[in-house]
């Protein structure tokens, strides 16, 4: 039995102009219709950056009481082991979907996950039965065209994400948690969870357009704020905002999502030789 299959499904009600809010609850299309306001995304944006410092501040109290290093010895060590930096941000995600599971679903009985916009495609979408591949294979290809036009830009730093594919460990921890985890966490949180409350707030376009910026923007710091690659990843987030809104399901930005990080991942791969050789920086 599917997941899916206790979420019933309700036909779209009459849509008004993308660029216009949405009429009352009632009148909004089912997949907008989100028991969460703005006083509840306040709640999480300051539970988000509080448990960021948190779980960080946990770290570092423990290695300094438990090991007696300096803070330059702590950064050297992080630096040198990349898998607590990703063990920090794991845990943070895992705070992040607590927060959300016992807000949405503990204390408003709601389903987790078919609240938050994962359902399934709806019969006879896109004139016949959804291929979930295709929009796989779709983020493929979204990639490829990502890859080439980053070519295209000519920076003369090294961006910070950089440092983390210098060790192969590293490397190969950093795909895994690409395809893994950073699909799953980022369409929950933005096309699951911030996409509805903005476009049912300023309309579809606003919404689409609002979510996807954010998108970019969340990954400016590790692009080192080159904003020729900032201003690609808002491309790929208003893509993946729009899958979203075109089809009413998070699936479908999600499996847009694991097919770009997918063939990013393959290709770094196979470019490097498996994380053994990396071109000089221009």
């Amino acid at each position: 039995m599917s997941p899916f299959d206790d979420y019933p499904y309700l036909p779209p009600d009459p849509q008004p102009a993308p660029d216009q809010p949405y009429p009352p609850q009632s009148s909004l299309p089912e997949d907008l219709r989100i028991s969460w306001s703005w006083p509840h995304l306040v709640v999480f944006l300051f539970f988000g950056f509080a448990s960021l410092l948190v779980v960080q501040l946990g770290f570092v109290l423990y290695f300094s009481a438990e090991r007696h290093l300096s803070q330059k010895q702590i950064m050297q060590l992080f630096e040198s082991r990349p898998q607590l930096l990703i063990g920090t941000n794991l845990l943070w995600f895992g705070l992040m979907f607590l927060f959300l599971y016992v807000t949405l679903a503990v204390l408003r009985g709601l389903p987790f996950w078919q609240s938050l916009g994962w359902k399934q495609f709806r019969t006879g979408q896109f004139g016949g039965k959804v291929n979930p591949w295709g929009f796989f294979f779709a983020g493929s290809g979204l990639a490829i065209f990502v890859a080439y036009a980053s070519t295209r830009i000519h920076t003369t730093k090294e961006a910070p994400i950089e440092e983390l594919f210098k060790n192969r460990n590293s490397a190969m921890l950093l795909m895994a948690m690409a395809v893994l985890v950073a699909p799953l966490v980022e369409e929950t949180v933005f096309r699951g969870y911030l996409y509805p409350l903005f476009a049912k707030t300023f309309g579809i376009l606003p919404g689409i357009l609002l979510t996807g910026t954010l998108f970019g923007l969340m990954h400016g710091a590790q692009l080192g704020w080159t904003w020729g690659f900032v201003f690609l990843l808002i491309l790929v987030g208003i893509i993946f905002t729009f899958a979203r809104a075109r089809t009413g399901t998070v699936l479908a930005s999600y499996l847009l999502h694991l097919g770009y990080n997918f063939m990013l991942a393959l290709s770094s791969i196979i470019a490097s030789r498996g994380f053994t050789q990396f071109p000089p920086h221009p």
